[in-house]
């Protein structure tokens, strides 16, 4: 009998650009952080980037239950026959370890960037006709028409950059059966000015980005609250910070609001790439 998707993942995944490296050099680093985190409880780890099945590979060769996914997969870059073959090579050699995340990305990153639902349809059908079967694809959602693609055509939805009001919204849209699995930026960091800082840092390269700040709007957010780096209303319902029960209390605030899981990505203030291995232990030991 297949284990469920919910109960694969688990309720607590880590989500990291680092993990993806295709720096030969740096494979037995990922190899052992990988190891780590499934020895710590983590479920799932997710690619941050525009990641593929062969990021994912290393690290599933690595462990023996972690489940790794893309988050996301740009349907730009990756044609559905391609993306199709590689999957179907790691479900051979790994069965049920590893999730296609799939998203439209952005119109700034992206040359040929053009009527982005119809694109993602007619990914997926591509998808479907070379066998990729729906309960092992994910999208990154976060309008309406998307989460109801996310519903239909897909195991359910892994947003980025929202808010629990969000995750109450794209399950009121999913169902119950879809998996939702939201990311959450964590700041390790008790002093208020010191964890927005950071938080500003990292939201900087997402704030010209309209599919992100699109959704802060429909979500009652105003542009004020996009102006210098982010207002602290919208700092403080994007991210969790401060001392050990702040944090727990936010992460708490998605499983209420309908998460099945949730992909923390902490924020130290290192470079995106960097592996933050004892901040994903002291992460671990809050939630255990």
């Amino acid at each position: 009998m297949t284990t469920p998707l919910k109960e694969t993942v688990g309720r607590y995944g880590i989500w990291s650009v680092g993990l993806r490296s295709e720096d030969p050099d740096r494979r037995g680093e990922l190899a052992e952080a990988a190891a780590e985190l499934e020895e710590l409880g983590y479920g799932a780890v997710w690619l941050g980037g525009n990641s593929s099945a062969a990021n994912a590979a290393p690290l599933i060769e690595a462990t023996s239950t972690l489940t790794v996914g893309t988050s996301i997969q740009s349907i730009w870059q990756h044609e559905p026959d391609a993306a199709a073959t590689a999957f179907a090579e790691l479900e051979k050699a790994h069965p049920g370890r590893f999730l296609l995340g799939l998203g439209v990305s952005h119109a700034k990153r992206v040359e040929q960037y053009a009527r982005p639902y119809s694109a993602l349809v007619g990914h997926l059908d591509g998808l479907d006709a070379a066998g990729v079967p729906a309960d092992r694809r994910l999208l990154a959602a976060l309008g309406p028409k998307s989460l109801r693609l996310a519903r239909d055509r897909a195991a359910g939805s892994i947003p980025y950059l929202v808010t629990p009001e969000h995750t109450a919204h794209a399950r009121e849209i999913l169902g119950e059966a879809p998996l939702l699995a939201p990311e959450l930026g964590v700041v390790p960091e008790t002093d208020p000015a010191r964890a927005r800082a950071l938080a500003r840092e990292f939201l900087e390269i997402y704030l010209p980005l309209p599919n992100y700040t699109n959704n802060f709007l429909r979500h009652g957010f105003t542009e004020d609250d996009l102006k210098d780096g982010g207002s602290d209303r919208l700092v403080d319902a994007l991210f969790a910070w401060g001392d050990d029960t702040a944090i727990r209390t936010k992460i708490d605030a998605f499983f209420e609001a309908g998460a099945d899981h949730i992909a923390l990505q902490v924020l130290t203030g290192e470079p995106r790439d960097a592996l933050p291995r004892k901040a994903w232990r002291d992460l671990a030991a809050l939630l255990a």
